[in-house]
């Protein structure tokens, strides 16, 4: 709901600052006083065009704040401003300010976060719809109106959605698998080729690796087994380091009791001998731990450079060869499915087009008699607000194939003739302004309890009409104001006398500088003002009686 609206320097505006409520306010004025400039300060906040002759005249810029109340957590607005980056503390109220310089540049802000103006025009059907003779939104748009009927006859599009949804999925799977068996085909030769080649190879997961590994241990111990056969020839045999310890203790045992210091060199000789024993053991058991077959080696350096050269041929890593393995085996195995795969996949996609086919029926079916069911309630709006000889249909219709979708296969808009004979034609062909916005009365009476935009504004709905119609006019929107915010541009008095709440805007002179301003009347002011509509400018006793009787009777 619209809160508040806060002008500067738009048109002849200095500075206003309005207050709005629930319920029915009206706007009233004498011609020309500026009723229209209000509109087009808000339709600034709401996102349209920013232009420089909307700056008050020698004023830099103009600048309009719209506040509205808390949008709830859960609902567009806020998941439209998460969707651009834009925060809404909670409980605090939506806050849009617009300004336009005089240069023709403009700003716009939402709660103090800058924001664009294409922003402000998706905000703008959530926060108000605005009903005027040049509109072509809200229920002018025929894209709207299959949702507004939908919501009219409480049309469940559940069971289509989620048949429609299921067709998509077919459709991509057999879309899917024929283009793979389409690419399989053409490379049938290379595939058959590949995985043949892929086969044979048997590649594994980790086996490159491995094979790396066991091939540099076997080229170090080849390597350190030719130190080994050194080794071995330096310790033993005849001539060998131990053979000549050994015989040195020999000739030390016989002589060894001439001298002390010899039986000394004997111990120590003895001790090298057991020593070199321990590594002769320990040279032994490394030979044997070391040993490799040379063949392996050779097989493994080879089954190695042949899982390298395949991965290079594919342009993978060895270890992916594998994998690789399986993904041209599966499409192989594809191709070679062919047409029993394809026959499979086109029966269920003939089976989920038939149940959408039958969702969509009985949507249609729905469809068509909720729009009998408005027909017949904008019908009976339509003799009270002077509309008798007009008639007004709901079209449904097949939609074209392309324009199939989750809410199934209609197209739906709402039609009116104005004259008998005269043909059928969408709303916004209506030439006369008063009756477009009479029509638009009607048909939101109907739709009601459908909601919509928290705030409604109609301008001067009532034009060209007076009396039992206006008297009607005022009723209708009265009613409508019971469930939202509504405010009205009006000439009539007997629509300005259903007002709860009574802005009336004039234009002042100082001498010099003309401005508009808008004063919130009292019951008495409301009086005179209505007093005013019926009379013109001088004001009777019998004007007074009236506009008190057109007060008390609404």
């Amino acid at each position: 709901m619209l809160i508040s609206l806060a002008i500067r320097d738009v048109v002849l505006i200095e500075a206003l600052d309005l207050q709005f409520g629930q319920g029915l306010g009206v706007l009233t004025g004498e011609t020309g006083a500026g009723k229209s400039i209000l509109l087009d300060a808000l339709g600034l906040a709401l996102g349209a065009r920013g232009e420089a002759g909307l700056v008050r005249q020698g004023a830099a810029q103009a600048i309009v704040t719209a506040t509205f109340d808390t949008p709830a957590p859960d609902g567009p607005v806020v998941a439209l401003l998460t969707e651009n980056g834009l925060e809404l503390d909670p409980g605090e109220p939506l806050m849009i300010r617009r300004i336009v310089k005089a240069d023709g540049g403009s700003r716009a802000f939402v709660n103090d976060q800058p924001a664009s103006a294409g922003l402000l025009r998706e905000l703008a059907p959530y926060l108000v719809e605005i009903h005027g003779q040049h509109d072509d939104r809200g229920l002018l748009n025929a894209r709207g109106h299959r949702a507004l009927l939908d919501a009219f006859g409480r049309v469940a599009a559940g069971s289509t959605a989620a048949s429609y949804k299921a067709l998509r999925d077919a459709e991509a799977a057999l879309a899917e698998a024929r283009a793979t068996i389409d690419t399989a085909a053409r490379d049938r030769e290379w595939l058959e080729h590949a995985v043949g080649e892929l086969r044979a190879l048997a590649p594994e997961p980790g086996e490159e690796e491995a094979l790396a590994d066991r091939r540099r241990t076997m080229q170090r111990s080849e390597k350190i087994a030719e130190d080994l056969l050194a080794i071995e020839n330096w310790l033993e045999g005849s001539d060998g380091g131990l053979a000549q310890l050994r015989q040195a203790a020999r000739v030390l045992e016989r002589i060894a009791e001439d001298h002390a210091a010899l039986a000394d060199a004997l111990a120590a000789v003895d001790r090298a001998v057991i020593e070199g024993a321990v590594a002769e053991e320990k040279l032994r058991e490394a030979k044997t731990d070391l040993w490799f077959d040379p063949a392996s080696l050779e097989d493994d350096e080879t089954r190695l450079f042949e899982l390298r050269a395949m991965a290079r041929k594919h342009r993978v890593q060895p270890d992916e060869l594998a994998g690789l393995a399986s993904e041209l085996e599966a499409k192989l195995a594809a191709l070679e499915a062919g047409e029993e795969g394809l026959a499979a996949l086109e029966a269920k996609l003939a089976k989920a087009r038939a149940a959408y086919d039958t969702a969509a029926a009985a949507l249609t079916k729905a469809r068509t008699a909720a729009a009998l069911q408005l027909d017949a309630a904008v019908k009976g709006e339509l003799v009270p607000l002077k509309l008798d000889a007009a008639r007004f249909r709901t079209v449904v219709a097949p939609a074209p194939p392309e324009a199939w979708s989750a809410a199934g296969k209609d197209r739906v808009e709402f039609e009116i003739s104005t004259n008998p004979g005269a043909p059928f034609a969408p709303l916004v062909k209506i030439a006369s302004g008063g009756e477009l916005s009479r029509f638009i009365l009607a048909l939101k009476v109907a739709l009601a309890e459908q909601g919509g935009a928290a705030t409604m504004i109609f301008d001067e709905i009532d034009r060209g009409v007076g009396g039992a119609v206006a008297s009607a006019i005022g009723e209708r929107l009265a009613r409508l104001a019971d469930a939202t915010q509504l405010l009205v541009v009006t000439h009539s008095p007997q629509v300005a006398a259903r007002g709860g709440h009574h802005l009336l805007i004039a234009k002042r002179h100082d001498g010099a500088v003309t401005r508009t301003g808008v004063t919130a009347l009292d019951i008495a002011q409301r009086r005179e003002e209505i007093a005013r509509m019926l009379s013109g400018a001088t004001i009777t006793p019998e004007a007074r009686a009236q506009a008190e009787r057109l007060i008390e009777t609404a």
